[in-house]
């Protein structure tokens, strides 16, 4: 019999372990040590059982077991103990708090996903684990984030196999009540709501619920409310579901919802305001609507508010590609805003600009919420030095006339949270050799100094700690792979040889993360044989962990996982190779730090940053990638392999030939250099530099891929500058900044480069020569004021293109003559040898701008006049 009402019935515990429940509520236990083993000794079992989530492990202790807890001396002073150290974490001040600068009170940082702990299962993949990590490390360091999301009903599929191979998507229902949130109430009791309105005169609306990560809430908005029409309800059903209009209405609760549940939040708990909101990838975009809308509540115009919205927004963009983005079609963007849906006082043409591809190759007829989220932010970046990069070049058409190294997008490298990923056998490790206070500094501040002690491990303790955590992972992938069979419709009598898959003496590779076509799952079955080859090899064998999802609307990801399962399933190979469904945190925690190498295969440069390769360096896992991403930043040979790039001889035009000439890359270094280093024994009998490797994985690249790092440069490089844009942006002076543009565009027609003439009497001369350069120049309507004209030089290609260019202001000599034009002068100085060159812009020029590239403006001078001005240097 099916019930018709559920109820989540919680226990109620005795007032001595009354502790033990806001120990559970707050999700800093996901990467605490002692609180989670204070919650196994409750009852290890039931810890096991419940999947290490302490809200269900209180909800099914027995009362006996409860009562003989609480009269229990020993349990309840390590209770205290773990209490006193939440509460001192919460509310000590940590590295935010020393900074000499007048940080932002308080940041809402806006993702779609985010992974905390598989205990709240509200991300898909990468996205939303670098946001669950930016909230934990932000936590750590105390930086007053307020994290937005939605709360998904099904959050992401779980994953499961057909007898033949083929992924089976399974979507459980989630309970609030029966996570670790709480609902946000109002004075009188009542649910805290945000309601949007929606075409026909129907409403969206949306409770709020907080999840405490550490010291940061995240607010989750969640429209399956009884209020709403049925249609409403399922707003947030899923994690990147439905068609176009579903996932409008997601971006939009998510986006306009996410500030009005901020300002809810705020109100009712006295939270500062956000002085700065950061924008976690184009899904949020629509947050900036809201804020223009209050503010022209208070009285701005549309183009103010514009401006001061813009001065205090940061956005992130993680896509390498314009596939990537979310794109809507305008009129069904159009038909949700205006006078009859949300935003109902903001004219709809000046929304639907924001979003328009208005650049050469661009879709008119498309929203695109990367764009838009780029119109309204001061401050933009990618996720790693390459990924800038490439941004700069997708994103060029909306600052023309700019090279697009010139492209105002920074990039901030992506960090993991190392106390979520480090396995507990290599904390321990570090423990003992610097002291546990030592080693949780030095994993959520990051300190060289602190890393630099692992010099200092001996050998054989590392090789230790390796063959124990390959061990684990053996246990683990028996046990899943068990599980995964049983799903598939085997007997237990089928399945004896599962006591044999991986050895923990054996080399192990592990490959996981979502599986779309750029990350070429498959690349290591190019030649079966070869593969083949070396996982059976006699003296020198590899083993392969492998796992991921794929999209339940991606057939072509599906067949991609059954071609490799087909191949795992091969009772030649099924002890060396194993595919393991339900890719998500809970596994991944095990995965990483029992791979001796990690493995990523990319089509180059696609991968935005791709952070699982680091939560394995954090284990001393070797990575083994294509240089893309952060490994394109960091890589070394002293702690890992760069597999090569077919980029010429028309190999990357042909993607048949590319694979195989890459597959066969990764076979050379698997058989000649990889294998050879792990199996080599040295004098003491140990693979001296297998070893050697670990050790600098873990003292040179463990500094660097923390989030703790990342966040430090985020607050450094844009939170702190957004926040003093912020403050200067006050409304006087964004209605100023805002008429000053519009001036500005409307007068740079007639900003010109009327002539250039420099000092230099031949094509060539000496290094540290400085020549006097004299300019005319016309500036329309405008004045100096209004204006930079800067000098470019540097060296020059073969083409007369300026490359590693810098800029130098020249100066206005007095008042402009009869013509009404002006001239400037300044130095230029020569100084690197080889073809030299320069030229001559003109950019806008305001106090308030980021950057002169700002409003995508530049005058340089015509092609004649460039002509007769020739280069300085040959």
């Amino acid at each position: 019999m099916k019930a018709i009402r559920r109820f989540t019935v919680r226990p109620v515990l005795p007032d001595p372990l009354r502790p033990l429940s806001d120990l559970a509520r707050n999700l800093r236990w996901s990467w605490h040590a002692g609180t989670r083993d204070l919650f196994r000794s409750v009852d290890p079992e039931r810890w096991a059982a419940a999947g290490g989530d302490p809200v269900r492990l209180l909800g099914g202790v027995a009362t006996e077991r409860l009562t003989e807890l609480a009269g229990d001396r020993g349990f309840l002073d390590r209770l205290d103990a773990v209490a006193d150290d939440l509460r001192a974490y919460l509310s000590g001040d940590r590295w935010y708090q020393a900074q000499p600068d007048r940080l932002p009170a308080a940041i809402a940082y806006f993702s779609p996903e985010f992974g905390i702990t598989a205990a709240l299962p509200q991300y898909s993949g990468g996205l939303g684990i670098l946001a669950g990590d930016h909230l934990k490390a932000a936590s750590d360091l105390g930086v007053p984030l307020i994290g937005v999301g939605l709360l998904y009903r099904h959050g992401y599929f779980r994953q499961s196999l057909s007898r033949d191979g083929w992924q089976q998507e399974h979507y459980p229902v989630l309970d609030p009540n029966e996570l670790p949130l709480d609902q946000l109430k109002e004075p009188d009791g009542s649910p805290a709501r945000v309601t949007l309105a929606l075409p026909g005169g129907r409403s969206l609306r949306a409770r709020i619920w907080r999840a405490r990560v550490g010291r940061i809430p995240l607010l989750l908005l969640d429209s399956d409310v009884e209020e709403n029409d049925l249609g409403e309800r399922g707003v947030t059903d899923r994690l990147y579901g439905g068609g176009s209009e579903h996932r409008l209405l997601q971006e939009m609760l998510l986006g306009i919802g996410g500030v009005r549940a901020v300002r809810t939040y705020c109100r009712l708990t006295g939270h500062p305001e956000p002085e700065v909101f950061h924008t976690n990838e184009g899904h949020a975009g629509f947050l900036g609507l809201e804020r223009i809308a209050e503010l022209c509540a208070r009285g701005l115009d549309f183009d103010a508010a514009l401006e001061a919205v813009r001065a205090g927004t940061v956005f992130t963009t993680h896509t390498p590609v314009p596939a990537g983005i979310d794109r809507f079609d305008r009129e069904l963007v159009a038909r949700h805003f205006g006078p009859r849906a949300e935003l109902p006082d903001m004219e709809v043409d000046r929304i639907l600009h924001l979003g328009t591809e208005s650049y050469p190759g661009g879709e008119p007829g498309l929203f695109n919420m990367a764009v838009m989220g780029l119109r309204l932010a001061q401050r933009a970046n990618g996720v790693s030095l390459l990924h800038g990069s490439v941004s700069r070049g997708m994103f060029a058409g909306l600052w023309p006339g700019f090279d697009p190294e010139e492209v105002p997008i920074t990039s901030v490298t992506n960090g993991v949270h190392a106390p979520t990923w480090v396995a507990p056998e290599v904390f321990r490790l570090g423990a003992r050799q610097i002291g546990a206070q030592r080693a949780e500094e030095a994993l959520s501040v990051g300190d060289s100094d602190r890393w630099d002690s692992v010099a200092d491990i001996p050998d054989r303790d590392i090789w230790e700690l390796r063959r124990c955590l390959r061990e684990l992972l053996v246990m683990e992938v028996r046990e899943r792979l068990r599980a995964s069979w049983r799903q598939r419709g085997a007997g237990t009598a089928e399945l004896g040889w599962i006591d044999g898959v991986l050895d923990p003496d054996v080399l192990t590779i592990g490959f996981a993360r979502r599986v779309p076509s750029y990350k070429r799952l498959t690349l290591m079955l190019r030649d079966r044989d070869r593969l083949t080859d070396l996982l059976l090899h006699p003296e020198r064998p590899v083993q392969i962990v492998v796992a991921g999802k794929a999209h339940p609307a991606d057939e072509g990801g599906k067949r991609l996982i059954q071609e490799l399962v087909r191949f795992a399933d091969d009772p030649r190979v099924r002890h060396r190779i194993v595919f393991l469904p339900d890719y998500g945190m809970a596994m991944a925690q095990k995965l990483y730090p029992g791979c001796d190498i990690w493995l990523n295969n990319p089509l180059r440069p696609l991968e935005a940053c791709g952070t699982s390769g680091m939560k394995a360096a954090l284990n001393g896992c070797l990575n083994l990638s294509v240089m893309d991403g952060w490994w394109d930043e960091w890589f070394q040979p002293d702690f890992g392999w760069a597999v090569p790039t077919a980029d010429g001889a028309g190999a990357g035009a042909d993607p048949e030939r590319r694979d195989a000439v890459e597959a066969a890359a990764l076979y050379d270094l698997l058989e000649q250099r990889i294998t050879p280093r792990f199996y080599e024994r040295g004098e003491s009998r140990l693979p001296d530099r297998w070893i050697e490797m670990v050790r600098r994985t873990l003292s040179l690249l463990g500094p660097k891929v923390l989030a703790g790092r990342m966040v430090r440069e985020y607050v450094e490089r844009l939170y702190a500058p957004a926040a003093h844009a912020h403050r200067a942006m006050d409304p006087d002076a964004a209605r100023a900044l805002a008429v000053w543009k519009a001036r500005v565009r409307g007068a740079w027609h007639g900003v010109t480069v009327d002539h250039v003439e420099t000092s230099a009497t031949t094509a060539t001369a000496e290094l540290g020569t400085t020549l006097a350069l004299r300019v005319r120049v016309g500036l329309g309507g405008l004045g100096p004021d209004d204006v930079e004209v800067q000098a470019v030089s540097g060296r020059v290609d073969e083409e007369d293109r300026i490359t590693d260019a810098t800029a130098v202001p020249l100066k206005p000599l007095g008042a402009p003559d009869q013509e009404g034009r002006w001239v400037y002068e300044g130095p230029l100085s020569l100084d690197r040898t080889g073809p030299y060159g320069y030229t001559v812009r003109i950019l806008p020029s305001h106090r308030l701008l980021a950057s002169g590239a700002e409003l995508g403006l530049v005058a340089v001078p015509s092609e004649d006049l460039a002509e007769a001005a020739g280069l300085l240097m040959r």
